[in-house]
């Protein structure tokens, strides 16, 4: 299968390119490197350094005719939609348009959209949260993936253009960069490495932190693998089902860390507390039994196995 994959420089998009790749697909890759690295591309992929509002992006797809298209080129990050809005929407919605404006005009067969249930259910009354969930996108990040998933809905009914969305929880996992919405591991990791202090962010009434549902981002490639034939016009839940809270996230990742660098400061075992962000939730955690009905998919990797291997990645590249 022909397959291009925008944002396939980036942390999840680049390891969903090497699953695509070790599945025998032929694979390109769009990314503009603003959050991007060219060390994530796998060599076996053509890469086009683009931005996805570029005019000539349409250009690209007709003369690849690709079959797939997978969407994670994104602004990514809550706190940066709030501090610039117009940047989010002109990324995330204007850019996006313009991927479905090519790929319908080409004869993509379908898109494999990401979107985000870690942020498009708002304060869900119903938690685990649903699919069915209507949305209440509570920050500018939230509200255009939203819309983009509406885009697709008016393309597939237009046009006859197929999707499968994928509302991913809080991904993690080597290749992570210590921003964008689910960092906090790359964050927790860098600075303890390093032998900062660490801050858990909270709402006055939840002292452990925000509750979050962590996934490994190599259960998020099989995801993403069994969405190339199956989910045609659904949105699936992309998690584990298992709320964590950031204290109990930043305690599983200092027990990783000391056991591994023994050496580390004791004191840095207790994080300083901090107030909630402009548009952080004071919980999410999705309902996944939807992904094993439409994808047969059910995320198989623990948080402590999932933070041994990102703390192994995050070592062997700093030993480099």
């Amino acid at each position: 299968m022909k397959i291009l994959v925008t944002g396939g420089a980036g942390f999840i998009g680049s390891n969903v390119v090497d699953g695509y790749i070790a599945a025998g697909h032929n694979v390109t890759v769009v990314d503009n490197l603003y959050t991007g690295k060219r060390e994530n591309l796998n060599p076996k992929a053509r890469f086009h350094l683009m931005d996805i509002r570029s005019p000539r992006l349409t250009e690209l797809f007709a003369r690849e005719r690709f079959d797939v298209v997978n969407h994670h080129a994104a602004q990514m990050s809550v706190p940066a939609s709030v501090a610039d809005p117009l940047f989010d929407a002109d990324v995330n919605v204007r850019g996006f348009v313009n991927v479905l404006e090519a790929a319908r005009t080409t004869g993509v067969r379908k898109v494999v959209f990401i979107s985000s249930g870690g942020a498009i259910y708002g304060e869900a009354t119903e938690y685990p949260t649903p699919e069915t969930t209507s949305p209440v996108p509570l920050s500018p990040y939230a509200i255009t993936k939203t819309v983009s998933e509406q885009y697709l809905y008016f393309y597939r009914h237009q046009y006859g253009l197929d999707y499968t969305v994928l509302r991913y929880a809080n991904v993690y996992g080597p290749r992570q960069v210590p921003h964008g919405e689910a960092g906090v591991v790359a964050i927790f990791m860098d600075r303890l490495l390093a032998g900062q202090p660490c801050t858990v962010y909270h709402f006055s009434d939840e002292p452990l932190g925000m509750a979050r549902d962590y996934c490994y981002v190599g259960d998020v490639v099989r995801a993403n693998l069994l969405a190339l034939e199956n989910g045609s016009g659904e949105a699936v839940n992309i998690g584990t089902g298992k709320p964590t809270r950031t204290r109990e996230l930043f305690d599983a990742v200092f027990t990783a860390i000391k056991v591994a660098r023994p050496e580390i400061a004791s004191e840095l075992a207790v994080p300083f507390s901090g107030p909630a962000r402009p548009g952080d939730l004071s919980r999410s955690c999705l309902e996944v039994s939807k992904a094993e009905r439409v994808l047969a998919f059910a995320a198989a990797c623990s948080l402590g196995k999932g933070l041994t291997a990102t703390l192994a990645w995050r070592l062997a590249k700093a030993d480099v």
